[in-house]
């Protein structure tokens, strides 16, 4: 995390998105903490930073209520207690004003050391931390707030004294004037500006500066000037070259060869560009990489533009030839040879010409666009760096030039709002299309505009900057939800840049062609085969579907094309698109699809039984990575009509979809597959069909035909998973003990995951017909299987009904520590329905305990855990938790109607959601009779009796005990 202070407190995650803090009272806490970072703030500093001298009554337990709250924000580790107080356990320089201190430190002695140019570099980057007021959520720290202001006016002096030593005196003058107006008493800031006057040939003026400061010293404090600014006015009086260049010289500005004054905005990019100067201090070769339109060259004149050097910029792109770079810098320096070339004087190469000019000259040489005449380049690079002690250099490319000392700077796409960001305003790329679409419409905001479309707009363009301004374009002739809408078919859409850029940046399309042609034959095929991955690919999936090897995929990272995110090989959307269109062309889409699918396919089949074995967290993690892959693998099965393939693998998904709780989206392509398939399930695969029909009626009321699969809860298939599946649609058999024989006398000869999950079938039909004790001990047999695997999953389901077993029987505080133990399991898994589940069931305990306060909050949380996984059944379950507490509180009006929202939510047609149907008609036949409407009651009692005969008898006793009290 990234703590800012030097400003309006803020922070931001890994990814560099803003936390959420809270009120003003916890980002007051979040400063003073930060403020000292990684030391004990005690309780007394904290109460006065927030309250000020006199602190209310309670102050203390107001403290612990913010920290609380700041744990919630950062983490519970982050802020920790100790006996004097406070820790935010963070390393300082995580915190903008430490880093401030650093740098700044770094610099004052740069400065002594005799360095300006790395003296002012930085002190620049210390300066640009800075975004308002210091502290400026905790007003009360004022001690904080004067040192710190007091810190960055020293920089501010210590910054300008090393840029009149590089010798921008004219540069200055107009900073250095406000500054002294500011602060009228600062000698040395007035010292500043007379050698900056000086220096600028307006000696005059300099020492008009100087009588200034002398009155405003003695009228306000009654003291003559001091030693330095002294010494200051006598040297401007005898024209003393220490102080600068002397009025006679004129004192000309640095030189700014080749650089374009800016027509736009720089947005977006600051820090990258505290970065660029950072780097462009402490080596002499900085490459800026990165993909077409990403902002290479913007950021680069922005550099050029801010160093304390002389700089010329040189423009590649139209060059053709690698023979012609030399005399292209020639040509930008202006570099003239005074004799023209003859039989007996050979013209001079360009080359040496730029040796001899440069040997001792202190230049930023600027090369913009080198990915076409890559070796060239690099070799004018290395041959004028080795020569020219004092040169640097900076150049732009879609690859690094490869040479020894070579730096290299990512340029990456703007910053995106991740979905649901509150502050989607703050993020650079929607900042830059703000800008640029207020420019051709005026008045235009985001809110106006729409921000979910702009949103849209930025993510769609993969946060480009050259794309993103090319969409803030067609805001001419169209509105931005046309745009967005439009962004499918964006080469077509985005074809109308400036007409004075280079033709490259004109249009969309132009910009990834440039880069396409740069490419080989090889390089061409991996870029276009890749496009049939979604959500990028690991190397081994990559080689093996492509059919190329590794090292053709690591040239287009370093040309590119293509970038490695977390072991992944990905594109942006763009250059996907555009590949996608040359995969068309060659006639391969068929082909590598058919390869992805297969490669998938094979995948998700290995995976399938590691899910139920100890491995299975890794197993889980692997497949949701592949997760984009695996459902575009099977989109191509639907769109194919590849349906043995698709059936195959939606066998082998099962269990992963359960775990995870991806109900709602497989259960969509289930249906899909089984529209394509028809009704008859493919030989051979009877038992992948009969899962494919259960995963489409996960969101379905009324489950299709499972087809002609033998069923008799005995029998153990071939497909594991479907063992789970099966029992939650019939429910028990009808001739329990025949089927508990049966299966007894078949488990030795099962695998241990099936004959654990046995255990649990027989302990689920003994609790159903009441047996609790043989169902305990069944329970306990397949805890015992689950635990000895490893298998998370198992042991949660042998847990759940341990404690189903425990709150049956009225001890509540047991059923509720056996779901703590399978509440834990299931957050590891990740299992969302079954974390919602198992919170349910712990509310429901909770309830029976007399906490109806803590039951309903807990009830209300796995309402939005439901409805978020889509587990309806859970979601009736927890309205039904909500209308028993609102019975239980006297009020049966509010009681009746969660209950009646409950049942209309409750599934049909699966046994396993059946149970929850008789609980949600109990609950109702209680509130009518707090409503008075026994015959109403009555009704609902009875038709529970009626479908609990012979089959649930805890559920069946209930209703009998119900409706023998109304007299029956």
């Amino acid at each position: 995390m990234r703590f800012d202070i030097l400003g309006p407190a803020r922070v931001l995650d890994g990814a560099g998105r803003p936390v959420a803090l809270g009120g003003p009272r916890v980002r007051a806490l979040l400063v003073l903490l930060t403020a000292e970072a990684g030391r004990i703030v005690t309780q007394e500093q904290l109460i006065d930073g927030l309250y000020g001298a006199e602190p209310p009554e309670g102050a203390a337990n107001a403290l612990q209520s913010q920290v609380s709250r700041l744990r919630r924000a950062l983490g519970k580790d982050l802020v920790e207690f100790h006996p004097a107080g406070y820790r935010l356990a963070i390393d300082p320089q995580d915190v903008d004003a430490h880093r401030f201190e650093r740098l700044a430190a770094e610099g004052r002695q740069a400065l002594r050391a005799g360095d300006p140019a790395r003296a002012a570099g930085r002190l620049r980057q210390a300066l640009a931390l800075w975004r308002g007021a210091p502290l400026a959520d905790a007003p009360l720290a004022r001690a904080a707030v004067t040192r710190l202001a007091e810190l960055r006016l020293a920089a501010t002096e210590d910054r300008t004294q090393a840029e009149l030593e590089l010798g921008a005196h004219r540069e200055l003058v107009a900073e250095l004037r406000e500054l002294v107006a500011a602060h009228p008493l600062r000698e040395r800031l007035r010292v500043h500006l007379m050698r900056a006057l000086y220096g600028s040939g307006r000696q005059a003026e300099a020492l008009a500066a100087f009588e200034e400061g002398r009155r405003l010293l003695d009228e306000e404090l009654g003291v003559e000037p001091g030693a330095e600014l002294a010494a200051a006015h006598l040297a401007v009086l005898r024209a003393d070259p220490s102080l600068g260049p002397a009025p006679a010289t004129g004192a000309a500005p640095m030189s700014r060869q080749g650089l374009r004054a800016p027509l736009t905005s720089f947005v977006g990019r600051a820090e990258d560009l505290r970065r660029v100067q950072g780097l462009l201090e402490e080596a002499r070769l900085l490459t800026l990489i990165g993909p077409g339109g990403a902002g290479k060259s913007r950021l680069a004149a922005e550099a050029a533009t801010l160093a304390p050097l002389d700089v010329c910029f040189v423009e590649l792109a139209p060059l053709t030839d690698g023979a012609d770079v030399a005399q292209a810098v020639v040509d930008a320096l202006d570099l003239r040879d005074s004799m023209q070339p003859s039989p007996d004087r050979p013209a001079t190469d360009p080359a040496a010409r730029l040796v001899t000019a440069l040997g001792e000259r202190r230049l930023l040489l600027v090369l913009d666009n080198c990915e076409h005449l890559i070796g060239a380049a690099a070799a004018l690079a290395d041959r004028l760096l080795a020569a020219c002690p004092h040169l640097r250099l900076l150049a732009t490319s879609r690859e690094a030039l490869g040479i020894t000392g070579e730096a290299i700077f990512p340029v990456q796409p703007l910053r995106l709002p991740p979905p649901g960001a509150p502050a989607a305003l703050d993020y650079p790329a929607v900042q830059l299309f703000a800008d640029r679409a207020a420019a051709v419409l005026p008045g235009f905001t985001v809110e106006e505009g729409g921000l979910d479309h702009v949103v849209h707009i930025c993510r769609a363009l993969d946060g480009l900057p050259l794309a993103i301004e090319l969409a803030a374009a067609r805001l001419r002739t169209l509105p931005v939800r046309e745009v967005a809408a439009r962004l499918d078919d964006r080469f077509r859409l985005l074809a109308r840049g400036s007409r004075t850029a280079l033709p490259r940046h004109q249009t969309l399309r132009a910009v990834v062609t440039w880069s396409w042609d740069l490419l080989d034959e090889s390089e061409q095929a991996m870029a276009r085969r890749l496009t049939v991955f979604a959500g990028g690919a690991t190397l081994e999936a990559a080689e093996r579907v492509c059919g190329l090897p590794e090292e053709v995929l690591s040239s287009l990272v370093e040309k590119s094309l293509v970038e490695v995110v977390g072991g992944r090989y990905r594109m942006l959307e763009t250059i996907r698109a555009y590949c996608a269109e040359r995969l068309s062309e060659a006639g391969e889409v068929e082909t590598f699809r058919r390869a992805h699918a297969a490669y998938y396919g094979e995948l998700a089949a290995t995976a399938d039984p590691h899910l139920r074995q100890a491995e299975q967290l890794k197993w889980l993690a692997l497949l949701d990575e592949e997760r984009d892959n695996l459902n575009a693998a099977l989109r191509w099965a639907v769109d194919e009509g590849a349906t043995a393939d698709g059936l195959r693998l939606v066998g082998s998904l099962s269990c992963y979809w359960w775990v995870r709780g991806r109900r709602a989206e497989s259960a969509a392509m289930a249906a899909e597959l089984l529209a394509a398939l028809g009704s008859a399930p493919v030989d051979g695969l009877e038992e992948e069909y009969a899962m494919c029909v259960l995963v489409a009626a996960w969101t379905a009321q009324q489950p299709g035909d499972l087809g002609p699969l033998p069923y008799d809860g005995a029998q153990a298939f071939r497909r594991e998973f479907l063992n789970v599946m099966l029992p939650m649609f019939h429910g028990p058999p009808d001739d329990y003990d025949m089927i508990a024989t049966m299966t007894a006398e078949a488990l030795d000869g099962l695998a241990p995951w099936i004959r654990g999950l046995s255990h649990a079938g027989l302990a689920f039909m003994q609790q159903n017909l009441g047996r609790h004790e043989q169902a305990w001990v069944h329970f306990g047999q397949s805890l015992d299987y689950f635990r000895e695997l490893g298998e998370r999953w198992g042991s949660t389901l042998a847990l759940s009904g341990m404690s189903d077993l425990a709150h049956q029987q009225g001890d509540y505080a047991t059923s509720v520590e056996l779901l703590g133990q399978a509440l834990s399991l299931a957050e590891e898994l990740g299992a969302a329905e079954d974390i919602a589940d198992y919170s349910c069931r712990m509310a429901d305990s909770v309830l029976r305990l007399g906490e109806l306060a803590g039951a309903e909050r807990q009830y209300l949380r796995v309402v939005e855990l439901a409805a978020r996984s889509g587990a309806r059944e859970t979601l009736a379950r927890a309205h039904l938790g909500l209308g028993e507490v609102a019975r239980l509180r006297g009020d049966a009006t509010r009681a009746k109607a969660l209950m009646e929202q409950a049942l209309a939510e409750c599934p049909f047609d699966w046994y396993s959601a059946e149970d929850t149907r008789l609980q949600i008609m109990l609950g109702l036949a209680a509130a009518e009779l707090l409503s008075g409407d026994t015959e109403a009651a009555r009704d609902w009692y009875t038709r529970v009796l009626t479908s609990t005969e012979g089959v649930n008898l805890p559920l069946h006793s209930r209703a009998e005990e119900g409706l023998s009290a109304l007299g029956e």
